[in-house]
């Protein structure tokens, strides 16, 4: 029986602990179901914080009671680390999780985060040459603060064996997934992804958010409100419309120079560069759910062409059109997922 211990702290996320903790005890449940009443249990999930007992969290329900540092089980197969704050920063400051982190790293099989937990193992030293991630939000500042990781803004997960990062809240979920498939194989995995109706593997997965929805809220956070705002929900939902700078300035009543200096100030990019990437992102969306020819697509999304449509995919995504939808198309998951389903049976 492998022991998986999640530490959380005070004012640290809810769900970064209960997602993980639902996808580790239902694989003991699957486990009987899949190979009889008799099969050992996998795995033992504790909990654990810096003093134990009831633990609050940022959204006001209390963890626990939790195991104290000290009481925890001697033998850890995976030790996973919640984010979420002002928890994570106040841990930091306290000093005790970083340090315990740091002595737990060579006893541990495995050495998780969820979220911003990142920062707490980038604080421990233990990610050091490594890749990591975090949730988006705070990709900036965890590749800022600690220049020796290299982050990987766009991963729902980061393996860097036998270190392991997530990105936003639900990705420790297919973080804990992931390691469940690894320990006990795909039909366990994919009857916890059933149970809990999720994707074994979520398509289209390799990117945490849209890079419109990033750019929205950039545009809040510099306090873009009113027609600027408009505009951008606007852009997102009419990807095929004129969307030439001429006609953005006309649209929010602007001169095209003055357009283009507050749109950019405001926006952290230019136009052009925000106008590809909500055509994308309906492009990618299409790709993903429809089985609509690659030509029709690229008009739907306002590409107008599928050469133009290729040329902002490879830049955006790295791969052509039709490969991204053989890896991430509702067809192929319906394939894999078929697949999978009758490896469980």
């Amino acid at each position: 029986m492998r022991t998986i211990a999640i530490i959380a702290f005070p004012q640290c996320q809810s769900l970064d602990c209960l997602g993980p903790t639902e996808v580790f005890t239902k694989a003991n449940y699957h486990v009987r179901q899949l190979h009889g009443p008799d099969a050992p249990q996998p795995y033992r999930v504790v909990h654990g914080s810096v003093a134990g007992g009831f633990v609050p969290t940022s959204c006001g329900l209390s963890l626990g009671p939790t195991l104290p540092l000290a009481d925890l089980p001697e033998l850890i197969d995976t030790l996973l680390i919640v984010g979420g704050n002002p928890g994570v920063e106040m841990a930091i400051a306290e000093g005790v999780l970083p340090a315990w982190v740091k002595a737990q790293a060579g006893r541990v099989r495995r050495l998780a985060s969820a979220c911003t937990g990142a920062f707490i193992l980038a604080e421990s030293g233990v990610l050091a040459g490594r890749r990591a991630t975090t949730h988006w939000h705070s990709c900036q500042e965890l590749a800022a603060r600690y220049p020796a990781i290299t982050v990987a803004p766009d991963a729902i997960y980061v393996d860097a064996d036998p270190f392991y990062t997530s990105a936003g809240i639900t990705a420790a979920i297919d973080l804990s997934l992931a390691l469940v498939e690894a320990d006990l194989g795909q039909p366990v995995a994919l009857a916890i992804a059933r149970e809990l109706v999720l994707y074994l593997r979520r398509p289209g997965g390799q990117s945490q958010f849209s890079a419109v929805l990033a750019t929205q809220a950039q545009a809040v956070e510099k306090r873009a409100e009113g027609k600027f705002g408009d505009l951008l929900t606007w852009i997102s939902a009419h990807p095929a419309e004129d969307l030439r700078v001429p006609a953005l300035a006309a649209r929010v009543g602007m001169t095209e120079r003055s357009f283009l200096r507050h749109f950019t100030a405001r926006t952290g990019q230019t136009p052009a560069r925000f106008v590809e990437a909500a055509r994308l992102d309906r492009a990618r969306l299409l790709l993903e759910s429809t089985d609509h020819p690659v030509a029709e697509i690229a008009v739907a999304a306002g590409f107008g062409s599928i050469d133009a449509l290729t040329r902002a995919a490879k830049r955006g995504l790295g791969l052509t059109p039709e490969v991204y939808r053989a890896r991430f198309g509702v067809v192929a998951t319906r394939r894999t997922s078929a697949s999978l389903g009758a490896a469980a049976e």
